[in-house]
C-alpha cells in the first residue's frame, strides 16, 4: 500500500483549552454552586471542602511536636520582629516571621500574610534579599506585612516552600552527568505531582499547621483570624482559606480570577497548578467555600496575568453565591489602576474592621 508524508501544517491547531471545557462540563457538573438557603450551602461546603482537601494532597501529613526555636528578635522601630522555626511533620521545618506592635497589648487579632514569587519572606517585611534593612517599601509586595503590624496585627509570615531559605535539597544531580537543576517550584511540583498531590497542598498543610502553633500563643487572638497575599500569596491565602475555617477574613491580591483566562491562557509557574482541580470546579465555583466569610478582592486594572474583565466576573458570580447567605456585603473589589502589585487602598482598612472591632469569641 502507498504510503504518504503527512502534512502538518494542514492539520488543526491544538486547542487545550477546549478540550479542558469539555472535561470540566463533564467532571464538575455535580459541583455547580445551586444551593437555595444556607443548610443546601452549608451540605454542599462539607462534600466540595472534603474533595478539594484530597485533590490538593497531602492534608493527611503525620502532625509533630511544633519543638519552636527564636533564631533572632530584632526591636524595629514600632515593632518587634521574631524569627522562629517550627516542625510541621517529619522531618519538615518550616521558617517564620512574627511581627508584634509595640503599642498593643495582647491577646492580638492575627494575620497571616503571604509571599509571592521573588526572593522570599523577607520582601514583605522590610528586608533585602540579603537580610539588610530597608526604610522605603519596595515591588510590588509593597512590605505589606509591615503595614498590617503597623495597624496593630500579630503578622505571622512564613517563608512559603521553594522560596528564601525554604528550597528542596537538590545534592542528588549530578552535574558530571550533564545534569542540572531545578529550578525550586519546579522540584518541589513535581515531586508532589509524582506522590498524587501538589505543591498547593504542601503549602495549605504547612498554613495550617502554622495556625494551630498560632493558637499556643498567648499573644495570639486566633478566634480573629485573618489572611493576606499577593499573587502566588494570593494563591496561598485563596486555598488555605478554603480549606481551613479558622481563617475568618481573606484578602485575595493579584489572583481571584477564572483559571480559563488567566492560569491557563498564558505561561504561570508550575506552582499554579492542581492536578484534578477542575474536576472539582473553576476558581468562581470553588470560592463558594470561603461564604458567608468577609472577603476583599484586590485587582489591577492593568494586571495582565490577570485580567481586569475576568476578575470582575468571577467576584460577580461569588456575590451570587454569597446572596444564598444574605452576605453579598461581605464581598468588596478594591480595583486600582495598576499592574500586578499590592493596593492596600482598602485592605488594611478591611481588616481592621472585620478582625480588631470583632469582640472575640
Amino acid at each position: 500500500m502507498a504510503t504518504r508524508r503527512l502534512d502538518v501544517a494542514s492539520l488543526p491547531p491544538l486547542d487545550p483549552v477546549a478540550l479542558l471545557r469539555r472535561y470540566q462540563q463533564a467532571a464538575a457538573a455535580g459541583h455547580v454552586f445551586e444551593a437555595a438557603g444556607p443548610d443546601e450551602g452549608r451540605a454542599w461546603q462539607r462534600q466540595v471542602r472534603s474533595e478539594l482537601a484530597a485533590t490538593l494532597g497531602f492534608q493527611d501529613l503525620d502532625a509533630v511536636d511544633f519543638a519552636a526555636e527564636v533564631i533572632e528578635q530584632v526591636e524595629r522601630g514600632d515593632h518587634i520582629r521574631r524569627k522562629i522555626t517550627i516542625h510541621t511533620t517529619r522531618g519538615k521545618i518550616l521558617p517564620v516571621y512574627l511581627l508584634f506592635p509595640k503599642s498593643r497589648p495582647g491577646p492580638l487579632p492575627v494575620v497571616l500574610a503571604f509571599h509571592g514569587h521573588g526572593y522570599g519572606v523577607k520582601d514583605i517585611i522590610g528586608l533585602w534579599e540579603d537580610g539588610e534593612e530597608r526604610t522605603t517599601p519596595d515591588g510590588y509586595h509593597k512590605d505589606f506585612a509591615l503595614e498590617l503590624v503597623r495597624r496593630g496585627f500579630l503578622v505571622a509570615a512564613p517563608e512559603i516552600m521553594a522560596f528564601g531559605e525554604h528550597v528542596p535539597d537538590q545534592s542528588h544531580v549530578q552535574p558530571e552527568l550533564g545534569q542540572g537543576q531545578s529550578p525550586p517550584c519546579h522540584a518541589v511540583a513535581t515531586w508532589a505531582m509524582m506522590a498524587g498531590g501538589s505543591l498547593a497542598g504542601l503549602r495549605v498543610f504547612e498554613a495550617r499547621r502554622l495556625v494551630d502553633y498560632l493558637t499556643t500563643l498567648p499573644e495570639a487572638d486566633t478566634e480573629r483570624l485573618g489572611a493576606m497575599g499577593i499573587s502566588g500569596g494570593g494563591m496561598h491565602t485563596f486555598f488555605s482559606a478554603l480549606v481551613d475555617e479558622r481563617i475568618r477574613v481573606a484578602v485575595i491580591s493579584g489572583y481571584f480570577c477564572s483559571w480559563h483566562a488567566s492560569i491557563l491562557a498564558m505561561h504561570h509557574c508550575i506552582c499554579n497548578f492542581i492536578p484534578g482541580i477542575l474536576g472539582v470546579g473553576d476558581l468562581p465555583e470553588l470560592a463558594a467555600l470561603l461564604a458567608p466569610r468577609p472577603v476583599l478582592i484586590e485587582a489591577g486594572t492593568r494586571d495582565g496575568i490577570f485580567p481586569i474583565e475576568a476578575v470582575r466576573d468571577a467576584v460577580g458570580r461569588l456575590r451570587e453565591i454569597y446572596a444564598v447567605w444574605d452576605a453579598s456585603n461581605q464581598i468588596e473589589l478594591d480595583e486600582f489602576e495598576g499592574r500586578h502589585q499590592i493596593s492596600g487602598r482598602r485592605a488594611y482598612d478591611f481588616l481592621v474592621e472585620k478582625l480588631q472591632r470583632q469582640s472575640s469569641k
